[in-house]
């Protein structure tokens, strides 16, 4: 029931223990909620698996594409930063959220508004006229935190969108760094495809030389004409690769598909990333993942909104006030006319609601556990993906290692091979053998170099590397 506070001696005074029972009462009413739930993840100190690689702190993952020291991949990744769509949908992500903050804020201060009024009336014969100018104030003081909860809610949704913006960041400089990997190993591929066909041509001819000299069958040229058509078609697959590749660079990077065909239609080696990779810590990394703050933030934001939907049960207090001018004519009003004011002061409190605000404490309680599990599985995610990337790339740094050695054996084989072919000391078959697997061998160093460097790529974003974390946050 509202309670009119006196603006008149003509009034009773308030008792002066009526604050302080008040006060009583309303602290009464109030509850202790939980604290926030831990994540329940134990957090090794190390890594199962180094890679050969050191472990330092993680601020400098924030530009890892600078190390593999590729003028062109970085440009990329700059202008894809800043035009991606999923950028700029982040940013406006975070718009939004502080604008939503920023509601909540206003609850926190009084709220003033100015109206006027005119009336003319007419009863029994006669006229009159009334004139009304004023400001009415009101303002619901924040008792037991229900708007404060709100806001912090809000901080945390803000923060959580700006951790969406630097999970953005971090996905987009990996897919460009991993589309321009695959443009570049496609180039050497094809290059080494080139060369191979050129030698294998050169077999032929000499093949057919020999076939018009009787000194071979018909036979082995047919064979030399099937591997080169072979290797020949392995041309237009690599070309239409290198086009793909071009295309979703030239998308990332916010342009037409076409945009970078002729920027990036210049043969150049697969970036190589540093022989001293730098680790974080797992406890720095699940700080440097921006998923996981996601996560973490996500669960404060419930935990607040867990507090507000237990102060919407407590009473609350809302004070208004107005003053203004009131005329029987408008020249009256604007020359001073009467003064008006009033001060109102009431409270409120749930007596019967047939459990709904007891449901809706439920209901966030559950959105709290469900924002918990959340920030668990977030947090063992995202140690998977490292160990994962380490142990990927381990294994393919021993077998680029393989594959390097028995590349060089093939090409030694297929230089001997050629050179007894001609003396006729060898037949034909064993110069096909030679240059299968000299072609299959070479291309599998190419695919490995380029494994390598995408499994650095995918070990920098599974650090959390592509965003600098603020200062002072912590998981």
């Amino acid at each position: 029931m509202p309670v009119f506070l006196p603006s008149s001696p003509m009034w009773p005074r308030t008792p002066a223990w009526a604050p302080l029972l008040a006060a009583l009462v309303l602290a009464g009413c109030a509850t202790r909620l939980p604290p926030v739930p831990d994540s329940g993840v134990s957090v090794p100190g190390t890594w199962a698996r180094q890679a050969g690689a050191a472990v330092q702190s993680s601020g400098n993952l924030a530009q890892w594409w600078q190390q593999l020291g590729d003028a062109q991949l970085t440009g990329l990744i700059d202008q894809a930063l800043q035009a991606h769509t999923s950028m700029r949908g982040a940013r406006a992500a975070v718009a939004q959220a502080r604008a939503l903050r920023d509601v909540q804020a206003a609850g926190l201060l009084p709220a003033l508004d100015a109206s006027g009024s005119a009336q003319r009336s007419r009863s029994h014969g006669s006229t009159g006229s009334s004139f009304q100018l004023g400001l009415d104030a009101s303002w619901e003081p924040d008792l037991f935190g229900r708007t404060a909860s709100g806001v912090r809610a809000s901080d945390a949704d803000l923060l959580a969108a700006e951790s969406g913006v630097a999970a953005a960041q971090v996905a987009l400089a990996a897919e460009v760094a991993v589309n321009y990997i695959n443009l570049r190993s496609q180039q050497q591929r094809l290059s080494i495809a080139e060369r191979n066909l050129a030698a294998q041509r050169e077999t032929a001819q000499i093949t057919r030389w020999r076939v018009q000299a009787g000194l071979a069958n018909s036979v082995a040229e047919q064979q030399a004409r099937t591997i080169v058509e072979q290797t020949a078609a392995q041309l237009p697959t690599l070309q239409a690769g290198m086009a793909q590749s071009r295309h979703a660079l030239a998308v990332l990077t916010g342009q037409p598909p076409a945009a970078l065909d002729q920027a990036l239609d210049a043969s150049a080696p697969v970036p190589q990333p540093p022989a001293d990779l730098a680790l974080a810590f797992p406890a720095d990394t699940l700080r440097q993942r921006p998923d996981v703050c996601q996560a973490e933030l996500r669960v404060r934001a419930a935990w607040e909104r867990v507090a507000q939907a237990e102060a919407q049960r407590l009473p609350s207090l809302r004070l208004g006030g107005t003053l203004g001018l009131q005329a029987l004519s408008l020249g009256a009003l604007t020359g001073g006319g009467a003064s008006v004011a009033s001060l109102l002061a009431g409270v409120s409190l749930p007596v019967f609601d047939g459990g709904a605000l007891r449901a809706q404490v439920r209901v966030q309680q559950a959105a709290l556990e469900q924002a918990r599990l959340g920030y668990e599985a977030a947090v063992l995610a995202a140690l998977k993906d490292v160990e994962d990337a380490l142990v990927a790339l381990q294994g393919e740094r021993a077998r680029l290692a393989r594959l390097s050695a028995a590349a060089e054996a093939a090409g030694n084989a297929a230089e001997l091979a050629q050179h007894q072919y001609t003396s006729g000391l060898v037949d034909f078959q064993t110069v096909l053998d030679t240059q299968r697997t000299l072609l299959a061998a070479q291309d599998g160093v190419a695919g490995s170099t380029a494994s390598v460097a995408t499994d650095h790529v995918r070990l920098y974003k599974a650090l959390g590397g592509g965003w600098q974390v603020s200062q002072g946050q912590e998981p």
